[in-house]
């Protein structure tokens, strides 16, 4: 099979690397492990005093490929995903990560060995954690508004973009630090599972906005929140959306209860020894 090579470096990377293997050199840099599977492994680093995350792909092979594939799920083959993505939801005005260097070799896609080093969002924090005590300290409306919409906004274009995520939960929105009430400033985040296309299908879309229905379920929303969300996301009219998205909303509600059985379940306290 004819071995394939793609290789991009920015800045600190094209000069601390010149003349060596970039492949090497990732493999060579040192940090703090963030997760570390067969295949794959996530690190930061700091350079010159600034943060730098890593994903290193190694391949899966092709046992795993196709347990994914007859389960019904796309495996994720390399950086190759999360690059794609960041270069497409750059180009549609969805704030993201900045790639900093890429890589990618081999015509073999069950061993192919490629990276993605992204530049840390800092000062920021997750959606998730922001939100966590909304239900018993609620926010100043305007800034849960803000929120809304921008989440919204940011969904309606990565869609438009003809990308879906897949793990798209309020944890992988970053929410910069300090934040402006009237205009807080978020960034997508955790792309490598995500597929980019001409357009969105019907059906990962559905799946996109299920998910983060379930993921802001405890944060204290009201129905009113929910509509407002819909309205930005859908840019049309809230009486002519709830006759045009009937099918949506019945399987947000469904898919969001069955992703929080299964939640449960997974992380359901056992039995005390």
């Amino acid at each position: 099979m004819q071995n394939q090579e793609t290789c991009y470096l920015t800045e600190p990377f094209r000069t601390l690397w010149t003349g060596l293997d970039p492949f090497a050199a990732t493999e060579a840099l040192q940090g703090e492990v963030l997760r570390a599977l067969e295949g794959r492994r996530t690190l930061r680093t700091e350079i010159d005093g600034r943060g730098y995350y890593i994903k290193i792909h190694r391949g899966v092979g092709w046992t795993e490929i196709f347990k994914n594939l007859l389960s019904g799920r796309l495996p994720v083959l390399g950086a190759g995903n999360e690059w794609q993505a960041l270069e497409r939801l750059t180009a549609v005005g969805v704030d993201t990560m900045r790639a900093v260097a890429f890589g990618e070799r081999g015509g073999n896609p069950a061993r192919r060995h490629s990276f993605i080093i992204t530049e840390e969002l800092a000062p920021t924090v997750s959606l998730e954690d922001f939100c966590r005590k909304w239900p018993q300290h609620p926010p100043p409306p305007a800034l849960k508004h803000a929120l809304i919409r921008r989440v919204a906004e940011m969904a309606r274009r990565m869609h438009g973009g003809g990308v879906n995520h897949r793990d798209f939960y309020i944890c992988h929105f970053l929410l910069h630090l300090p934040v402006d009430p009237g205009a807080p400033r978020l960034s997508l985040i955790d792309l490598h599972r995500a597929q980019v296309r001409t357009s969105t299908p019907r059906r990962w879309r559905d799946k996109d906005l299920a998910a983060l229905y379930f993921s802001a379920l405890d944060i204290g929303l009201t129905k009113r929140d929910r509509l407002r969300f819909l309205k930005s996301y859908f840019d049309r009219p809230l009486r002519r959306l709830l006759q045009d998205e009937k099918a949506l909303l019945e399987h947000l509600q469904t898919d969001a209860t069955r992703l929080m059985a299964r939640y449960q379940r997974k992380f359901a306290p056992g039995p005390r020894q």
